[in-house]
């Protein structure tokens, strides 16, 4: 009888070490999964703090490749503006007439869009936002609309 009991208080002490083993697992993945964020979100090229999560800058020169394009540092400029202006509207439908207002603005003091026309000859909005990995907004690829693609 007593060997029974003995029995049943380290199962009892076993099953009790396998819960907490099992709740330390939990627990130790649940960190493991916020390192693993974290270390994704500082692996995001600081240049570009507003770029989409797939995103990169060899994606980018990739695509400006295929669409004829060499970047240089006033390109990089322009997608940054275009991934900021994108990050603080997430929550509207981009409007491409208000875009290209914001940008003709911005880049004012360059030329505003016929400087960026000159840096994306298919359009500053709809090549600009190909290369930022952005989706352009309604209207912005329409040909009867002006831009080129």
């Amino acid at each position: 009888m007593v060997d029974v009991l003995q029995n049943a208080r380290r199962i009892v002490r076993v099953g009790t070490h396998l819960q907490d083993a099992e709740r330390r697992s939990s627990h130790d993945q649940r960190l493991l999964d916020a390192i693993k964020e974290a270390e994704s979100e500082t692996a995001k090229d600081a240049r570009f703090p507003h770029a989409p999560a797939d995103w990169t800058r060899e994606l980018a020169v990739k695509t400006a490749q295929r669409e004829g394009l060499k970047l240089g540092e006033d390109h990089w400029e322009a997608v940054r503006a275009l991934q900021q202006y994108y990050a603080k509207h997430e929550e509207i439908t981009i409007n491409v007439r208000e875009l290209h207002d914001a940008l003709d603005e911005k880049f004012h003091g360059k030329g505003g869009m016929k400087y960026l026309y000159q840096l994306f000859p298919a359009g500053p909005v709809a090549q600009g936002c190909l290369i930022a990995g952005l989706k352009a907004p309604a209207g912005a690829t329409d040909k009867s609309f002006g831009s080129v693609v």
